[in-house]
């Protein structure tokens, strides 16, 4: 995502992540109100100093504006991700294997195409214009879901497809480049910055918990038509939100050099129309893509990865030996990443399904919808995450935090345990009985807390690790592996069809607790050259 600075990418929570360190303290500063500070703190980043600004909570008005938007634009994409297996597999009446095989080429997709959003944003389109086209796209696919079941527009496999498509396109516009726009309202080094992405943080969550949680009641009250329709509600909200109170952000987000976008293009129009145009017909590939799970799987995604690989090691081999030494932090890293992702990405999928057909979820004679279960990882993030913080500025201070191999370890070795709970619920599901409840939510718990140990860890690292030349490509390998994860997930998932549950989810827990005990094995030299890397930042310092 050329051109951004390494510290922009500290918030882009691609996987509802951010970098967890110490929170401003002026957030919770006793008396804390609406205040105008100087010129200092309202320096851009190319240096160019405002007079003042208005603050709340020691905080520019800006980044509430952008809270807002994101919460309700992830309320938007949380709650229909709640339900799409199970439009899937009831009202298109798909298989298994081959709904999982889609949604994990929907995932798949989703998390790719923030790379290219990203990367036009910085050179031509500027941030805020393409937050609102991306919000426009999200809302038109979400309104193409939902509109069927009113009978506005026939139902069928084109119209679905299509929305997914624009689903698709637009988050690549919008999710890459909102998080960036929370960096641009602070200049580097100011000590607000990682608080504010701390704020930013909790709107993720709080949408992530909020929209499965009420589009997953109106789907199994109403219709999977209306909670579709109450998603793209989300986002029309969301865009109302950043439009109207556009002016709160002052010039940020603009677009590098606006007499760019009349430029003419290779096809006579000016580019910020030929922009739009080819994202148009972008809309249709992916729509295709997501139609032909296999050929995602099989072809398009180990072609990309392979030859994707193949250059950061070539990378890796003319850079300094520091250098390569973080490099091959990053790519170790990012690959076992891809084992945690894809055996946490189930949640969406065959743990939806499983929470469907065999879970007991009835409380005090009342059935939760499965859907539901999808807002726990947010919830337990909410709750988990300011502890989490805390105790890595505790051991830190202590000389007792774990290196970034180690925590990647715990994160596999508890994603593990997680599933060895929902084996023992997989045994219980047998003739017909309900497996308890209180094992899925075992499940959901160890799989946030492993998480939290290596989601924002990930992000940090990279920044980190990567030399300065290739931070945004290292940061494209670090995202490029969460959506091969997404389709990896999806291949697993289809398995259940032969396999069963409980095999199924025995796999994932040799699997996860063997990735964790290689990456324990060559910890060692990882951690070697992640310590050469820091010993040369300090260096420079």
């Amino acid at each position: 995502m050329g051109g951004k600075a390494s510290g922009d990418y500290d918030g882009i929570g691609l996987r509802k992540s951010v970098i967890w360190r110490d929170s401003s303290p002026s957030l919770f500063r006793k008396g804390a109100c609406m205040t105008q500070t100087t010129a200092p703190s309202t320096t851009l980043d190319d240096g160019r100093a405002g007079a003042t600004e208005k603050t709340f909570l020691g905080h520019p008005i800006g980044l509430y504006v952008l809270f807002f938007t994101e919460l309700w634009e992830r309320f938007n994409f949380y709650g229909m991700r709640a339900l799409l297996i199970f439009y899937m597999t009831k009202t298109f009446l798909f298989k298994d294997g081959f709904a999982s095989l889609s949604y994990g080429a929907y995932n798949g997709l989703v998390y790719a195409t923030p790379l290219i959003g990203g990367m036009l944003a910085d050179r031509l389109l500027g941030y805020r214009r393409a937050i609102i086209m991306g919000g426009i796209l999200m809302a038109l696919g979400m309104f193409g879901l939902a509109l069927p079941g009113f009978g506005v527009i026939p139902q069928g496999l084109v119209s679905f497809y299509v929305a997914l498509g624009l689903i698709i396109c637009g988050n690549g516009f919008f999710k890459p480049n909102i998080s960036t726009m929370v960096g641009t309202l602070y200049k580097q080094g100011d000590p607000r910055r990682d608080g504010a992405f701390t704020i930013f943080y909790m709107g993720i969550n709080v949408g992530a918990f909020l929209g499965p949680l009420l589009c997953g009641f109106i789907g199994e009250a109403k219709g999977y038509h209306w909670a579709f329709g109450l998603a793209g509600c989300g986002m029309v909200l969301g865009l109302i939100c950043f439009v109207v109170f556009r002016r709160v952000i002052g010039d940020k987000g603009m677009p590098p050099r606006v007499e760019a976008l009349r430029e003419p293009s290779v096809i006579g129009i000016p580019k910020e129309w030929t922009l739009y145009l080819v994202v148009l017909l972008a809309v249709p590939v992916a729509a295709f893509l997501v139609s032909k799970p296999e050929f995602v799987e099989k072809l398009a995604a180990p072609a990309i990865g392979g030859l994707f690989l193949l250059y950061v090691v070539w990378e890796a081999m003319r850079s300094s030996p520091v250098d390569r030494g973080g490099i091959f932090v990053i790519l170790i890293l990012s690959l076992f990443s891809v084992m945690f992702w894809a055996c946490f990405e189930q949640a969406g999928s065959s743990l939806n399904l499983f929470a469907d057909r065999h879970v007991n979820r009835t409380i005090f004679g009342w059935q939760i919808p499965a859907e539901v279960f999808q807002a726990v990882n947010a919830g337990f993030i909410v709750l988990l995450a300011p502890i989490f913080a805390w105790l890595w500025v505790r051991l830190g201070k202590a000389g007792l935090e774990p290196s970034s191999p180690m925590k990647f370890v715990l994160s596999l070795f508890q994603m593990s345990l997680g599933f060895m709970a929902l084996v023992v619920a997989a045994k219980q599901a047998t003739g017909g009985v309900k497996a308890s409840l209180l094992l899925l939510i075992i499940a959901y718990f160890f799989h946030t807390t492993g998480e939290l140990c290596l989601s924002p860890v990930g992000l940090s690292m990279v920044t980190k690790m990567a030399p300065v030349r290739l931070a945004g490509l290292l940061m494209g390998l670090w995202f490029l592996c969460t959506a091969f994860a997404h389709i990896v997930a999806g291949a697993l998932a289809s398995k259940t069809a032969t396999w069963g549950f409980e095999q199924m989810f025995r796999v994932i827990v040799y699997s996860s607790a063997t990735a964790g005990a290689v990456l324990l094995i060559l910890s060692p030299i990882v951690k070697k050259w992640e310590r050469a890397k820091l010993a040369q930042h300090a260096a420079t310092k």
